[in-house]
């Protein structure tokens, strides 16, 4: 069961990579170099970026899915380490 929660998790972390990399591809291309470098190195910037500036025709669908995944994987991650506490004894 474990192995199956890790797998589903992994998935929802490589969804909420690539939505993070359009919104960081746009930051890049749109708003320029620093805009970029922002999203890049602060780790709440890019949230504020995503929904104060970003602009693209599925903006919704692209938000929605990257803040559904993370909550995702930490949901189905914490379950894991539970399960896996419970089954060791501890």
């Amino acid at each position: 069961m474990g192995g199956l929660l890790g797998i589903v998790g992994l998935l929802c972390s490589l969804v909420s990579l690539v939505c993070a990399i359009i919104v960081l591809i746009h930051a890049f291309q749109k708003g320029g170099v620093v805009q970029g470098l922002l999203c890049l190195c602060i780790p709440l910037y890019i949230l504020y970026y995503a929904f104060a500036k970003f602009e693209h025709e599925k903006k919704k669908l692209i938000l929605t899915v990257w803040l559904a995944a993370i909550g995702a994987y930490i949901v189905i991650m914490g379950l894991t380490f539970m399960l896996a506490a419970s089954s060791s004894g501890g």
